[in-house]
């Protein structure tokens, strides 16, 4: 079994990418990949790790000689929260979207605002906690509860662009230095 390492000695072998911009004019080209291959060498840790919504879709990390490791799926919660909107008639696709979301709430009936608000009440994630609770270490239910039945529309509105962000999947990928030495 290989020794324990705290923190800060995981930290510095380790390196994250966070995020890889490519111009939609220059993409297809390989860039991302040239980006992620190029720069790992030259990150000074041995390792390096990056979680993306678009390596789904397009293995552009896989190609710079990263490793999927893992997919993380939408959690039940999120998605039982989308099943709702849609009925009420929000489209899924823009649900990032401040001003689609807002709009959307504002032709709802009272009734359809209180399902999402019950839905939200049900349905509790850790990120919907944080927006109300974000000071009170590992959230409280009865207090997102209670702002949650208060919630205006515009904060509403932030629990469903979370709950969007939470429907994204998510590739896990892990690259290691070919010349590093495994004990």
């Amino acid at each position: 079994m290989p020794p324990k390492m705290g923190m800060k000695e995981l930290n510095g072998r380790l390196s994250n990418i966070s995020r890889i911009v490519v111009h939609p004019k220059y993409r297809t080209i390989g860039l991302g990949s040239k980006m992620i291959r190029e720069t790992l060498s030259l990150a000074g840790t041995e390792c390096a790790e990056m979680t993306a919504v678009m390596a789904k879709y397009n293995p552009f990390a896989e190609k710079a000689g990263m490793v999927r490791v893992a997919m993380q799926e939408p959690p039940k919660e999120a998605v039982k929260i989308r099943d709702l909107l849609e009925e009420v008639g929000f489209d899924i696709q823009f649900l990032n979207s401040k001003k689609h979301v807002q709009e959307r709430l504002s032709r709802l009936d009272q009734d359809d605002i209180l399902k999402i608000k019950a839905a939200f009440m049900k349905y509790k994630h850790p990120r919907f906690l944080k927006i109300f609770t974000s000071h009170v270490p590992f959230g409280q239910k009865e207090i997102y509860q209670g702002h949650v039945a208060d919630a205006s529309l515009e904060r509403l509105g932030d629990l469903i662009r979370t709950a969007s962000f939470l429907l994204q999947t998510k590739v896990y990928l892990f690259w290691g230095r070919a010349d590093i030495h495994r004990q």
